[in-house]
């Protein structure tokens, strides 16, 4: 089979926190000035990425991943799609939530998978800060200043800046803040309980639902600061950053400048461009990339050359 780079059409999500940060940013045509999430690289049912060019054009990732396992270096079909790539802006704070671990969402959410996240700060405001755990050290302590709204000292916030990159394991507390525009490589799922969300309330005058049994059983306590060291390879033409390297997911950010040349890729990979532009190219075929596409590159493609200058999050299971 022709094995080629596959560009996908993403899918974009309204939130009370969203704003106009990726049409202005990258250039997408959002639904409106509340747009939260770009679902960029995605085969969940709750909104999948169509293919845009090739043979395969029109067709969901989903589909693609059922009917051409090969094409991901898979002998036969697998359960589902294992990652999922998104875009985030906050234009306010989100809400205060936890993720469970595979074991307790196969249990009580359906089968669906757990959530284990990471974050790639592309920009944010000056003074921007994310919320990365608590300080309770037991359950009961947890419980009991939940109870009283001891929302001020239970949640640690932490200062952010461009560049910066968060792990994000099931069961840790978190929430960005407003003013930041990252980039997620998650587990494929769609599972999240709300832990709090400032009192907030809609048009109507209606608190969103709070999930606290759920976020409670899951959170871990006490919080363990999950600590990543980046390791960077400085090669001909780029810088390849290794983010993180855990059991769901490898994150890298290729910085690049002049040709970089690669060889096959042994496992698929899902490529962001953040920024800056270039070409792809590998015997006859070159492929332009611009800031703000996503696409896969399959299992097996190569010898290939990226040039320009141009930064991408690349990550692979």
């Amino acid at each position: 089979m022709h094995r080629y780079p596959i560009f996908l059409k993403p899918v974009f999500k309204e939130r009370i926190w969203g704003g106009t940060r990726l049409k202005e940013e990258f250039g997408y045509d959002i639904p409106s000035g509340q747009t939260g999430e770009c679902w960029a690289i995605s085969a969940h049912p709750h909104g999948q990425s169509i293919v845009k060019n090739g043979p395969y054009a029109g067709m969901t990732l989903g589909e693609l991943w059922s009917e051409k396992p090969e094409f991901f270096g898979i002998s036969d079909k697998a359960d589902t799609f294992p990652l999922l790539t998104k875009i985030l802006h906050a234009s306010s704070d989100l809400s205060v939530q936890v993720h469970p671990d595979d074991a307790y969402a196969n249990l009580h959410e359906n089968g669906e998978r757990g959530k284990t996240e990471c974050w790639y700060v592309i920009d944010c405001d000056e003074g921007a800060e994310i919320i990365y755990g608590h300080t309770a050290h037991s359950k009961e302590e947890l419980i009991s200043r939940i109870k009283q709204g001891d929302w001020k000292t239970l949640l640690k916030r932490v200062k952010v800046k461009p560049g910066d990159f968060f792990y994000v394991p099931s069961g840790t507390v978190h929430a960005l803040g407003a003013g930041t525009l990252i980039l997620e490589t998650q587990q494929n799922s769609d599972t999240t309980y709300r832990l709090y969300d400032y009192d907030r309330t809609d048009a109507n005058g209606n608190k969103r639902e709070l999930h606290l049994k759920q976020a409670i059983e899951v959170i871990n306590v006490p919080h363990e600061e999950a600590k990543v060291e980046p390791h960077v390879n400085v090669q001909k033409g780029g810088t390849i950053t290794t983010l993180v390297q855990s059991p769901y997911f490898t994150v890298q950010k290729w910085e690049l400048d002049g040709v970089f040349p690669h060889p096959v890729t042994s496992t698929f990979l899902l490529t962001s461009v953040i920024s800056g532009s270039g070409e792809l190219s590998r015997e006859n075929e070159i492929v332009p990339l611009t800031k703000g596409d996503h696409f896969i590159l399959p299992a097996g493609y190569g010898p290939f050359n990226i040039s320009g200058k141009l930064t991408l999050i690349v990550s692979r299971v």
